[in-house]
C-alpha cells in the first residue's frame, strides 16, 4: 500500500501566490472516495473551489486567498490520506495527461502470498475432515489473510464516522455470515470480492492508459542548439527566439517558424488529419507534431506553456472538471442510494421476524446481508466519467477539442445549427475575378484605388485586392482615413474623395449607382462622389460543406441556417448550393447577434442550438449559443478561447464526427446505468425472497462495476 500523501503540486505558475493549483494524485481506487474528498476539501476554510477528476487523478484547488493556498494544501492532503489512505501524490513536474502509478512491488507480492495462504486455508477447512473447533479456526485464519484489509479500513471509517462505503458494506455482511455459522460462504464471498476488485482496478486503470494514450502528444525533450552544441532539456526550458533541432522521427517540442530544412509533419495527434504536412523555410510548425523526414531548425516563438501542444493538454484534462448533467445526478443519486439500501437490509433482517410467524431471524439477516453486498453504486459512479473522459479523449484524437463534459452530452439535443459563412463554410481565401470600369477611369486605377484605400484593413476581402494588385500601397497618399465597421471606408488619395465599400454604404454617402447582382462580393468604388467602378470578389465553398450538411441532415438536425455579412446573392448562392433552410445576408456584427436571437426564438421545440464560427470574430454570437464552435485551426489561440468546441482542421464535417461521439458517448453511459441498476434490482429482489446467494450479491457488486468499466472503454474505438 501507497504512503498517506502529502500534496506536492506539479504545476504552478511562476508566481508562488497564485489562486491556483494544479495536484496529480495517483492510488485512487475509489470514485466515492474521490467524491468524499473532493466534498471536504470544498468544505475547507479559503477555498473558492476544489475539482477532484478521478480518472485523470488531478485535484485543483481555487483559493480565494492565495496566501492561504500553503495550509489549505495541507489540510487537502491530510483530507486525502484520512479518506482513502491508498492515494499518493506524484512528486515532480510532471503535467502529462497520463496518471502515474505508483508501484510497490514487494507490497503486491506479499498481498499474492497472503491471498494464496488463505486460500489453502479455505480449501482445507471446507474439505479436509478436520474437528470443528480446527476448522473454524482455519476459517477465521483465512478470512483474515484475506479480507482483514478491507475490515481494517472499514474500521478506520466508522471511527471517522464514515459508513455506507465499499469496506463497511462488505465487512458487515462477511461478518454478518460468520454470526449465522455460514462460515465457509463469509471467507470465500470476501475472496471473490478482493478478486473482483483486483480485476475492476486493472480495468480502471487499463481504461485510464488508453484515454492518456489518446492526448499523449507531450514532447519529453526539444534539442536546443548553443554555441557549444547540441543539448537536449526540458521543453519548459527552452526561450522564445532560441533555436531548437528536430530530427526525423522526433515529435516538435515547441511552436516557431523554420530557419533551415525541410520535411513533413505528421500533425494528426493536434488534428486528427493524416495526411502529412510540407514545410520549409518560413513555415509555421506547431508542437505535438512530428517529423517524417528531414533535418528542421526551427525558431522558437512561444514559450512551452503557451505552446499548442499544452493549451490542447491543459483543456483536455481540465474538460472533465465541467461536468455532464448525467454525472451530477449519478454523483447525487449514490449519496441516497446506498444508505437507502442499508436501511432496507436492516429492515428486512429485523421485520419479517417480528411480523411473520415462524420466520427465522438468521434467514432473513442472511438475505439482508445480500442487500449490503449488492448495494454499492461504483458501477456507476465508476464508469460514467470514464465513458465521457473517454469520449473527450476519442474527439481529441480526430482534432476535435471539447471543454467539457457537459458540452459533449449537450450535443446530443441539438435541433438548430447555425453557420457562419466566411472561414467557416467556405474557405475564407478570396481572388478577384472581375474588375468593372463605369466612368474614364481605367481598370488598373480602379484596382489601384482600391488597394490604396483598404491597405489598413486586415479583412480577408482586402488582403485579396491588395493580392490583385501586387504592389505595396504607399500609406503617405492617404489622409481623412475612415472605416465604417462592416460597410465601407473613406479617405483622402492624393486630394481626391474615395469611397468603397459595399452598396448600401455608397447610397448612404449619396452615391447612386446600379447594384450589381452575381455571385461574389461586390466592392463598389466612387471617387468625387461618382461611381466609378467595381470589382468582384470570389470565395469557394470548403470541399466538405456539402456533404456535412448532407450529413448532419442524416443525424436528424432539424434546421440548418447562416448567417453573413456578405450580399444577399452571395448568401442566397451559398445557401441553394449547400440546402440550407435559412439564410440571413448583410448582417453587421452586432446585427449577427439580433438574428441568431431570432432563430433561437423561433424554435418549436426543447433542443439546442448551436453556432460555427471562425473564431473571436464571432465570440459574441458563440457565447451567445448554448454550444458554441470554432473553427479554430492549430495555432488559433483566439478560436480555442471563444468557444465550447474547437474543431482543429476547420472542417464543417468534423461537427457531425463530434456529434457521433457524443451519441455513442451517451449510448454507453446509458447502457452502464441501466445494465448496473437493472441487475441489482434483479438481485435486491431475488435476495429478498430468498433466492439469491451472496455469489450473485459479488457478482452484482465488483462484476457489474467490472463490466461497466470495460463497456466504458468502447467509447475510445470510435473510428476516424
Amino acid at each position: 500500500m501507497s504512503e498517506p500523501s502529502s500534496l506536492t503540486p506539479v504545476q504552478t505558475t511562476q508566481d508562488n501566490l497564485t489562486n491556483q493549483r494544479v495536484f496529480q494524485m495517483t492510488g485512487l481506487g475509489c470514485a466515492t472516495c474521490a467524491a468524499k474528498i473532493e466534498a471536504e476539501i470544498n468544505q475547507l476554510e479559503g477555498v473558492h473551489s476544489a475539482r477532484l477528476d478521478f480518472v485523470s487523478q488531478r485535484l485543483i484547488i481555487e483559493a480565494l486567498d492565495p496566501k492561504a493556498m500553503r495550509q489549505i494544501t495541507q489540510q487537502a492532503g491530510e483530507i486525502a490520506a484520512r479518506i482513502e489512505p491508498g492515494a499518493a501524490v506524484v512528486i515532480g513536474e510532471n503535467t502529462g495527461s497520463a496518471p502515474v502509478e505508483v508501484k510497490n512491488a514487494p507490497a503486491r507480492t506479499l498481498r499474492l502470498v497472503l491471498f494464496g495462504i488463505g486460500f489453502a486455508l479455505l480449501l482445507l477447512a471446507q474439505f479436509a475432515p478436520l474437528p470443528t473447533a480446527l476448522s473454524l479456526m482455519m476459517f477465521i485464519a483465512s478470512y483474515l489473510l484475506i479480507g482483514a484489509e478491507v475490515v481494517l479500513a472499514a474500521v478506520r471509517n466508522i471511527a471517522r464516522g464514515q459508513l455506507f462505503d465499499e469496506n463497511f458494506l462488505m465487512s458487515l455482511a462477511t461478518v454478518g455470515a460468520f454470526a449465522i455459522g455460514d462460515y465457509p460462504e463469509a471467507v470465500s464471498v470476501m475472496l471473490f470480492y478482493q478478486i473482483g476488485e483486483f480485476f475492476q482496478d486493472l480495468a480502471v486503470n487499463r481504461s485510464r492508459r488508453s484515454i492518456a494514450a489518446l492526448m499523449d502528444i507531450r514532447p519529453e525533450f526539444a534539442n536546443r542548439v548553443t554555441d557549444d552544441g547540441i543539448e537536449t532539456v526540458p521543453p519548459e526550458q527552452v526561450g522564445i527566439d532560441d533555436i531548437i533541432l528536430v530530427k526525423p522521427g522526433e515529435r516538435v517540442p515547441l511552436d516557431g517558424s523554420v530557419i533551415q530544412g525541410r520535411s513533413a509533419l505528421d500533425t494528426s495527434a493536434l488534428t486528427g488529419e493524416s495526411l502529412p504536412r510540407d514545410v520549409e523555410p518560413g513555415s509555421t510548425v506547431y508542437s505535438g507534431s512530428i517529423n517524417q523526414s528531414g533535418v528542421l531548425r526551427i525558431q522558437v516563438s512561444k514559450p512551452y506553456g503557451e505552446s499548442t501542444v499544452a493549451r490542447i493538454l491543459e483543456l483536455v484534462q481540465n474538460a472533465s472538471s465541467r461536468k455532464a448533467p448525467t454525472e451530477q445526478f449519478i454523483t447525487k443519486f449514490a449519496r441516497y442510494y446506498t444508505p437507502a439500501v442499508v436501511f432496507a437490509a436492516a429492515a428486512l433482517a429485523v421485520l419479517p421476524p417480528l411480523l411473520i410467524p415462524g420466520a427465522s431471524f438468521s434467514e432473513w439477516l442472511h438475505r439482508a446481508l445480500i442487500f449490503l453486498v449488492v448495494s454499492c453504486p461504483c458501477a456507476l459512479v465508476v464508469s460514467i466519467p470514464l465513458t465521457f473522459f473517454g469520449g473527450i479523449g476519442s474527439a481529441s484524437r480526430q482534432g476535435i477539442l471539447v471543454k467539457g463534459s457537459n458540452y459533449l452530452e449537450a450535443l446530443n439535443s441539438i435541433d438548430t445549427v447555425v453557420f457562419d459563412k466566411t472561414g467557416t463554410l467556405t474557405r475564407g481565401v478570396f481572388t478577384v475575378t472581375e474588375i468593372v470600369t463605369a466612368g474614364a477611369l481605367p481598370e488598373a486605377s480602379v484596382l489601384e484605388l482600391t488597394a490604396q484605400i483598404e491597405q489598413f484593413s486586415n479583412h480577408p476581402i482586402a488582403a485579396s485586392i491588395r493580392k490583385a494588385y501586387g504592389k505595396v500601397p504607399d500609406p503617405s497618399l492617404i489622409q481623412d482615413y475612415h472605416e465604417e465597421s462592416g460597410q465601407g471606408l473613406s479617405a483622402t488619395i492624393n486630394g481626391r474623395s474615395v469611397l468603397a465599400g459595399n452598396s448600401r454604404f455608397l447610397l448612404s454617402q449619396g452615391v447612386l449607382h446600379a447594384q450589381v447582382l452575381t455571385v461574389g462580393t461586390v466592392v463598389y468604388l466612387a471617387v468625387d462622389g461618382q461611381y466609378t467602378g467595381h470589382l468582384v470578389i470570389s470565395d469557394q465553398l470548403k470541399p466538405d460543406s456539402k456533404a456535412a450538411v448532407q450529413r448532419l441532415r442524416k443525424l436528424g438536425i432539424r434546421s440548418i441556417a447562416l448567417l453573413t455579412g456578405d450580399s444577399q446573392s452571395v448568401g442566397q448562392a451559398t445557401g441553394s448550393q449547400l440546402g440550407l433552410d435559412t439564410v440571413l445576408s448583410e448582417l453587421l456584427p452586432h446585427q449577427k447577434v439580433e438574428a441568431f436571437e431570432s432563430l433561437a426564438a423561433a424554435r418549436t421545440t426543447e433542443g439546442k442550438i448551436v453556432f460555427v464560427g471562425d473564431g473571436i470574430n464571432d465570440a459574441p454570437v458563440l457565447a451567445r449559443s448554448d454550444v458554441g464552435i470554432a473553427m479554430g485551426g492549430i495555432g488559433s489561440d483566439a478560436a480555442i478561447e471563444a468557444a465550447d468546441i474547437v474543431l482543429m482542421t476547420d472542417e464543417p464535417m468534423k461537427l457531425a464526427t463530434a456529434i457521433e461521439i457524443a451519441r455513442k458517448t451517451r449510448a454507453i453511459v446509458w447502457q452502464n446505468i441501466v445494465f448496473a441498476l437493472g441487475v441489482k434490482a434483479v438481485i435486491l429482489l431475488l435476495g429478498a425472497l430468498g433466492y439469491a446467494s451472496m455469489w450473485a450479491a459479488v457478482f452484482g457488486d465488483v462484476g457489474v462495476a467490472l463490466i461497466a468499466v470495460l463497456n466504458a472503454s468502447r467509447v475510445l474505438q470510435q473510428n476516424n
